[in-house]
């Protein structure tokens, strides 16, 4: 697929950027201010709490998802997908789950490529076609390939160490180092703000690379897209109250579950014959037109876990 070493490079420099803050923090607390490897803790202590949830994280996915481990006689059909994704992205293959939940989505998780885990809910089954599921389930396939649980776990470690330092620095008492560590501390403050949408921002770039993932397995974009299209569609007719008890959850889904009313109308432009689908046909005249985001969408994909979901699709057809 077209484009993909932008999105690898976005990555490569996003951690970077990340890493070398945090690094200039330390070494700013520890130096200027004369406090020796004492503020290394707050490093070490960061990275432990990211140890202990890289650990139990899967176990607390399950326990709030209410994930249930689906048998190949309970679901052939969908453990032969998965089966034919994993071979083809060389990976072990991953075991198969299904959540209760009537929202419509699929998530993956797991410590590594060979602990690795995929899950539908059940408002997906009955939503979407073969195909549409094939490339749902590549999509999560290459979140597995790509080790974006390991990743995140290990970016996610940035922004906790800025607060730590920050929330030291700035009630520190006494000598006179106190000014000096407050400014640092306002400092450390800012940059775990900046570290949060950094974070946000990776989280983005690497759904954009788990759709072009899906492709590369031999999915059809169109059938992503249309794909994407319906859960969106499916989300926003889903009861409040159920989008509010797996909120906590939404990083995991394929799509941003919270903002699936707001994007329906957005999305709408696309489905030019109205059939609840969009088409190969539809993706390709998509890919030689403009598509409208309004700036309160724009602000809140800043915000967010997951793209718009109209750049998303329009990436899609761009690309192929």
């Amino acid at each position: 697929m077209k484009g993909t070493w932008k999105l690898k490079l976005r990555l490569w420099l996003s951690m970077l950027i990340m890493f070398g803050l945090v690094y200039v923090l330390i070494m700013l607390a520890g130096n200027f201010l004369g406090y020796g490897g004492f503020y290394q803790f707050y490093a070490l202590a960061g990275l432990f709490v990211l140890f202990l949830q890289y650990l139990f994280g899967p176990k607390i996915v399950e326990s709030s998802m209410g994930v249930h481990q689906l048998s190949e006689a309970e679901a052939p059909e969908l453990h032969q997908i998965v089966e034919e994704l994993a071979m083809a992205a060389n990976i072990p293959k991953p075991k198969v789950g299904i959540s209760n939940t009537m929202v419509p989505n699929a998530f993956a998780y797991g410590r590594s490529k060979r602990s690795g885990h995929v899950c539908v809910t059940k408002g997906i089954l009955d939503l979407l076609d073969r195909e549409e599921l094939k490339a749902v389930l590549g999509h999560e396939i290459s979140h597995i390939k790509h080790n974006d649980m390991a990743i995140t776990t290990v970016v996610s470690a940035i922004p906790l160490i800025c607060y730590y330092l920050a929330f030291s620095l700035m009630f520190s008492g006494g000598g006179d180092n106190d000014n000096r560590g407050a400014i640092l501390g306002v400092i450390a403050l800012v940059a775990y703000f900046l570290g949060q949408l950094i974070v946000l921002f990776i989280s983005r770039m690497r759904e954009y690379y788990a759709d072009a993932g899906s492709v590369e397995l031999g999915c059809r974009p169109e059938k992503l897209a249309s794909a994407l299209y319906k859960l969106v569609y499916g989300a926003a007719r889903v009861p409040e109250s159920e989008i509010k008890d797996i909120e906590g959850t939404k990083a995991f889904f394929l799509t941003d579950i919270s903002n699936a009313k707001s994007e329906i109308n957005n999305l709408a432009q696309l489905d030019l014959d109205k059939d609840g689908t969009i088409s190969a046909e539809e993706l390709s005249m998509l890919r030689n037109s403009k598509v409208n985001v309004s700036t309160s969408n724009k602000i809140m994909e800043l915000l967010s876990t997951h793209p718009d979901m109209l750049k998303r699709i329009k990436r899609l057809a761009d690309n192929n």
